[in-house]
């Protein structure tokens, strides 16, 4: 049927038109992006479990500052134990030969003044070993401290403080000791023993709360990084395909556009039955 008022074949080609468009315009807005998913109108269930997991990685980015920042106090605390382990060492071996008997008077002084001085060193030591305000070698956190180990912070990781001050249990003599005398140096020789196998024990303990936070951080950047490989394989959008898909829709656009202006021209065929 030939109509003025009607033009149904125009209509047909105007829906198809407009769906090209539409078409058309995602893929320019996936090109422009680089995402299939930009938003909940491309795919809402999609974007949904991408942002989901966009908040795991933004929790473990988090998680991840934490292990570093545990991290670093406890290499402050293993490197102020093993400068104190060295220099019980140097105290064990003037203390050693301070107890010689045979040894005169002005040599024994000398060797006590360097025992003072490596004893006042372990406490200087101590009182400086801090990273973020956190000091493990001193006593003062009985709790140790505890890093955050999942993205929801329900786990965490506890690394235990040490003592490592003067007559604070694993240094077992005070601020006191010396070896001014050939009795007292004998008397030391085991208590410096004593209070270096103490240390390096405490230096083991550290040393094993190193490893798990160690263990813990690659972890937590592997499970990041395959979170971001997955948000990625759900809303990155394919740019060869896209490319292809653009070039196409392209070509049916000017074949629409084509098409809607022929069927715009139907109704002027009327006034050739009245010519």
């Amino acid at each position: 049927m030939l109509s003025v008022n009607t033009n149904t074949g125009a209509m047909v080609a105007l829906q198809y038109l407009d769906q090209t468009n539409a078409s058309l315009q995602s893929a320019q807005n996936a090109i422009n992006s680089g995402l299939k998913v930009a938003s909940a109108k491309d795919d809402g269930a999609t974007y949904a479990i991408a942002q989901n997991m966009r908040g795991d990685v933004a929790g473990y980015s988090a998680v991840t500052d934490s292990l570093n920042r545990a991290t670093s106090s406890v290499d402050v605390a293993l490197s102020a134990g093993q400068s104190i382990s060295d220099l019980l060492i140097e105290m064990k071996s003037k203390a050693l030969a301070a107890s010689d008997s045979s040894l005169d008077t002005a040599s024994r002084a000398a060797m006590n003044e360097d025992f003072e001085s490596y004893r006042d060193q372990i406490t200087s030591i101590v009182n400086n070993a801090v990273f973020n305000g956190v000091n493990l070698v001193d006593g003062s956190l009985t709790g140790g401290i505890s890093a955050l180990a999942s993205s929801d912070g329900t786990h965490k990781i506890t690394v235990s403080g040490e003592n490592l001050s003067l007559s604070g249990g694993i240094v077992t003599f005070g601020a006191t000791a010396s070896i001014s005398t050939q009795s007292a140096a004998s008397a030391m020789i085991s208590t410096v023993e004593t209070s270096l196998n103490n240390v390096n024990s405490a230096l083991a303990r550290l040393g094993s709360g190193s490893k798990k936070l160690s263990i813990q951080t690659t972890f937590v950047q592997n499970l990041s990084d395959t979170l971001t490989t997955g948000i990625g394989n759900l809303v990155d959008a394919d740019m060869a395909t896209e490319s292809a898909m653009l070039t196409s829709l392209q070509t049916k656009q000017q074949l629409g556009v084509q098409a809607l202006a022929i069927a715009n021209q139907s109704p002027s065929i009327v006034l050739k039955l009245f010519g």
